[in-house]
């Protein structure tokens, strides 16, 4: 099948059968061959689990060989949250083709993704009509809380995983989105990596490992 969205797609290793899907979301400039590095260690560890890596539905804007989810150009906090509700019809697309493609619950989907990617993945959790699996965000923050408040229909599990230098999205936005997201009985984890940038370290990455193994596999 073609999704409406270009795909870097990670089979797993050994067999045809497909119990779980984890999507990767790309940072702003980004593209899915960039996210899909997590697939690497991950997929040795998530048995029978497809990894989904679209690229975003824009050329970025500061960088026309990579991709974004939206635009950033203006300093608009109205016109980010337009461009950034475009993008989750389009995603929400992009899910329910995977839902089709592979036969599976929205249970078994894992939403994840770094920075930009990271906002998307927290926003398409708490207002899609589906419940995800869980949610895994990297280096990102809440784009607008109080659109996300009243627009929130799931309480998905959460886990914010964020650098204490993070020069780009600083720390403090993941202390703002853990307290909007406990206000809205949301289950959420967070994890502050010392010394660390706007990157996902391996610390990062083994510790959202283990809490996507311990919600997919109860």
């Amino acid at each position: 099948m073609t999704f409406c969205l270009d795909t870097k797609i990670i089979k797993p290793d050994n067999t045809d059968k497909i119990e779980n899907v984890v999507i990767l979301l790309h940072g702003y400039g980004g593209d899915g061959l960039d996210i899909s590095m997590l697939s690497l260690n991950w997929k040795r560890f998530l048995k029978n689990t497809i990894f989904l890596c679209p690229n975003g539905h824009q050329k970025c804007t500061i960088n026309p060989i990579g991709y974004q989810w939206f635009d950033l150009s203006k300093d608009d906090e109205n016109y980010i949250l337009s461009e950034a509700k475009k993008a989750e019809n389009i995603l929400q697309k992009f899910i329910q083709e995977v839902i089709k493609e592979y036969n599976i619950l929205s249970s078994k989907i894992v939403l994840s993704g770094f920075s930009q990617g990271c906002m998307m993945a927290i926003n398409l959790g708490l207002v899609s009509e589906e419940k995800f699996n869980c949610i895994v965000g990297f280096s990102g923050k809440i784009i607008d809380k109080n659109d996300l408040g009243q627009r929130k229909k799931n309480n998905p599990n959460i886990l914010l995983v964020h650098g204490d230098a993070d020069e780009v999205v600083p720390v403090s936005n993941v202390l703002e989105a853990k307290d909007f997201l406990i206000r809205n009985n949301i289950d959420v984890n967070t994890q502050i990596i010392k010394n660390c940038g706007h990157h996902i370290p391996v610390e990062a990455s083994s510790l959202a490992l283990n809490y996507i193994k311990k919600n997919l596999f109860l």
